[in-house]
């Protein structure tokens, strides 16, 4: 997780997991040889524009087991668990720099791209 959010330290991460989990927010990862290779952070939500979904907050390949096929598999298995759980959609937001990131969602996974998402820091 560290390589995705850079900006938390260990002590501002527990904090703000142990917050998220009480809103529905759990952990996937997928390991190899005992080694977490790929990790995503999901929950059901529901709004009018995605119904019934799961949101994937976070999502990251470590760097060294990048292009072996590890996200993919986490997240097919997060849409087989999406599915399972009622889910209409998967969705995700991701920084507009992560070209890679839009490229495999968008031509490998088949994802559309049909929104942009803003903020304002109060």
């Amino acid at each position: 997780m560290n390589q995705l959010r850079t900006d938390l330290t260990e002590v501002s991460y527990l904090k703000l997991f142990q917050e998220m989990k009480k809103d529905g927010y759990q952990l996937f990862a997928l390991s190899i040889e005992n080694e977490i290779v790929s990790l995503a952070g999901i929950a059901m939500r529901v709004n009018f524009y995605n119904k019934r979904h799961i949101y994937i907050y976070d999502l990251i390949t470590s760097s060294s087991h990048r292009s072996k096929g590890y996200g993919e598999r986490l997240l097919n298995f997060i849409h087989t668990f999406a599915k399972e759980s009622g889910a209409e959609y998967v969705a995700l937001e991701s920084g507009l720099n992560r070209v890679e990131a839009h490229r495999f969602y968008e031509e490998k996974l088949d994802y559309d791209k049909w929104c942009y998402s803003f903020r304002k820091k109060i």
